[in-house]
């Protein structure tokens, strides 16, 4: 599992996460995953594309998988 840092921010929207994360190669490509339903957050499938990802939270795409802190 991978740990994502939010720094001085209080969260990341989930498309730019999976953007900024490497797991979509741009911003574009995530929205369509996770509007094809692709997308776990926290264990549930997730479809809003700027769903707001805080700290403690786990993000799932395609056998990988990141914390947030």
């Amino acid at each position: 599992m991978e740990i994502f840092e939010l720094e001085d921010h209080e969260f990341i929207e989930l498309n730019n996460l999976l953007k900024v994360t490497g797991f979509c190669e741009s911003g574009g490509l995530a929205k369509i995953m996770i509007g094809d339903g692709q997308v776990k957050v926290d264990g549930k499938v997730e479809l809003r594309k700027r769903c707001k990802i805080r700290t403690h939270q786990v993000v799932e795409f395609n056998g990988q998988s990141v914390m947030i802190k």
